[in-house]
């Protein structure tokens, strides 16, 4: 009986199955210095027992294939391999809601690290983050061209498909709601507040300054455009207006 000599596919990163991986020992390397050149990493990450408290008191490890303890243990043993796979697609999962930074007796924030490893995921332009970031390219519009919040009654089933049918939970009566919950502020489009000029205008130069609108282009370079072209045109109308002050 004759035996195949072919070797399984890879299925992902580190699978020791495989020959070698699909990504560069360079690239895994520069991720790898990116992620620890972050001033936070050395506040996030102090050592770890692998007692599994982080996990245990995770209320994503309970939903999903996650686990606040092998960030730390991948990020702690520099395995470049495992930390790639997980930027893939584990480490958006995590909520943040940093209870693993609370319970852990070595003050680790396996959520501050995740932090760290989705912000090189967005800035290498892995697929995993422009796909977990394209449902809320319309939120992005609108809070970065406008400096506004995106009001509850924006979003409908019928504005936000992509969003499947869970939205459907928030399509409610928001009027007869917040008269039986009063809320401080109605936020509507009708009643939602509005950013004057200068303000969008300091609001776009603190963006680009800080990166954002660099990481915005490496990850949806179409809504990167759509925002400069509001952004330009918002700068120019301010332009008019000081100049007509300075005639006044």
């Amino acid at each position: 009986m004759s035996h195949s000599t072919t070797s399984r596919i890879q299925e992902h990163i580190g699978d020791p199955v495989s020959d070698e991986s699909p990504v560069g020992r360079e690239k895994l390397e520069e991720i790898f210095q990116d992620i620890q050149a972050d001033l936070r990493y050395d506040h996030e990450l102090n050592g770890c027992l692998n007692c599994g408290i982080c996990t245990a008191t995770c209320p994503a490890a309970h939903y999903y294939d996650f686990s606040p303890r092998e960030i730390v243990q991948l990020l702690w043993t520099e395995n470049l391999e495992g930390i790639y796979d997980t930027m893939q697609e584990k480490i958006w999962s995590c909520a943040q809601c940093y209870t693993c930074a609370a319970r852990c007796p070595f003050g680790n924030s396996p959520g501050g690290l995740v932090m760290l490893m989705r912000e090189t995921a967005i800035k290498h332009g892995m697929e995993s983050a422009k796909n977990v970031l394209r449902p809320f390219s319309r939120v992005m519009l609108k809070l970065i061209s406008t400096g506004n919040q995106l009001s509850p009654d924006m979003i409908t089933p019928d504005g936000f498909a992509d969003w499947g049918p869970n939205v459907s939970k928030i399509d409610a009566p928001l009027e007869t709601l917040r008269k039986a919950i009063p809320m401080p502020t109605l936020h509507t489009t009708k009643t939602a507040w509005e950013v004057n000029l200068k303000t969008s205008v300091e609001l776009y130069t603190i963006w680009e300054e800080t990166g954002v609108l660099d990481s915005l282009e490496i990850i949806d370079e179409n809504l990167f455009d759509v925002i400069s072209d509001i952004m330009d045109e918002k700068r120019d109308d301010y332009e008019d207006w000081l100049d007509e002050q300075d005639d006044d």
